[in-house]
């Protein structure tokens, strides 16, 4: 019954929205990528956008492009390619550049990385060097699904990446792998001594701490394609659900959040999965929703242009092809209203001086666009 009601309040939410065009927005469309996949801002307030099949671009605020040279060789197809982009909390004194994507492994394996490298510019171009993988999926598996590699630097100087569980079910729960989780990790790739799992103990055998688990943040996770940190410092995940149940989840420190033993939605073969509720050994999600949005990615605004979302969660939604404004209240969330973009939205990212850009997906009649979203202006 959990399941039907919240089926049809979402259907409702998102009837609508597609009804409502009367956005709090203005949308300036800046220019356009193939098949855009992250966006950082630089300390100038130019970004670099990647695009999937491996391409990295410096672009100013009018929609010029210069391109970067020493990218990284990526294992495109399928959800896999080249994935985000972020800069060291320290980038105007190291230029330090932290990029995601999917690299090929034998036996035609794969699994995401995380490289970084030293950003240079000269006549008006960029260039990487010093280039430096310091994290991979492990282990590197069949299939081109499910990779996450969201990644972000909180105030403290650690990196978090988010890696998906590739498709293959029950590595969310194997604390010999790092797919399926949330990882925590120092700026060059080591392991915090104070992460949960370091000397993990599992049926009285100590394991080597350093194995893949010392990375382990939290476990139980699906696809998780959005992560970020709230007003107060607190940590939230946004991840794809099977056939419903997409989960936005407060994050916690070694918290289990249930895949595949649990989750809101079901198997794509119509096998059900016992909800959340079922098993109280399991985090539940602080909001789920069914039909699902398919998170692109996850930021919580932080500026002055939209005064009224401060502190709120923002969800780029691909299927619902909408953002979805989220109100975080301690542990608790609830969907506030959900803005129709007509497209598909890969992301959506904060400017310094909080105006909002987007990119859309290059799928179906979306079209890969770059936009500035500004408060709208009064007639």
């Amino acid at each position: 019954m959990k399941k039907l009601i919240t089926t049809l309040a979402g259907m409702m939410v998102l009837g609508c929205a597609q009804a409502q065009n009367d956005n709090p927005f203005d949308v300036e469309v800046i220019t356009d990528f193939h098949e855009p996949w992250a966006l950082a801002f630089l300390p100038d307030g130019r970004m670099l956008v990647t695009e999937k099949k491996g391409a990295l671009h410096i672009v100013n605020e009018s929609g010029q492009k210069a391109g970067v040279r020493g990218v990284p060789d990526v294992d495109y197809g399928g959800q896999g390619g080249f994935g985000d982009v972020a800069l060291h909390p320290d980038f105007e004194e190291n230029r330090l550049v932290y990029l995601s994507y999917a690299e090929a492994g034998p036996a035609d394996t794969r699994g995401a990385a995380v490289a970084r490298a030293k950003l240079d510019e000269t006549n008006d171009r960029g260039s990487l060097s010093n280039f430096e993988v310091i994290w991979r999926q492990y282990p590197k598996v069949l299939g081109r699904g499910h990779y996450g590699h969201r990644i972000l630097f909180d105030d403290d100087g650690y990196l978090w990446i988010t890696s998906g569980d590739r498709q293959k079910f029950t590595p969310s729960q194997d604390m010999q792998s790092n797919i399926g989780k949330i990882l925590r990790l120092n700026d060059d790739g080591s392991i915090p001594s104070d992460n949960p799992f370091v000397n993990y103990r599992d049926q009285d055998a100590w394991v080597d701490n350093e194995g893949v688990f010392g990375e382990i943040w939290s476990l139980g996770h699906r696809n998780p394609l959005g992560i970020a940190i709230d007003l107060d410092g607190q940590l939230w995940n946004m991840e794809m659900g099977p056939a419903g149940g997409d989960e936005l989840n407060r994050v916690l420190r070694g918290g289990n959040y249930g895949y595949p033993v649990v989750s809101n939605g079901d198997h794509y073969d119509g096998r059900e999965i016992p909800d959340h509720d079922t098993d109280p050994s399991f985090l539940e999600p602080a909001v789920w929703w069914t039909p699902v949005v398919s998170p692109g990615n996850l930021i919580v605004y932080k500026g002055d242009s939209f005064p009224e979302w401060r502190g709120d969660a923002l969800i780029a939604g691909l299927s619902s092809q909408a953002i979805v404004r989220v109100g975080l209240d301690g542990d608790e969330a609830r969907e506030i209203e959900r803005y129709d973009m007509d497209a598909r939205i890969r992301g959506v990212f904060e400017a310094a001086e909080g105006s909002l850009w987007v990119l859309e997906d290059e799928r179906a009649n979306s079209r890969g666009r770059l936009l500035k979203l500004t408060p709208r202006r009064q007639e």
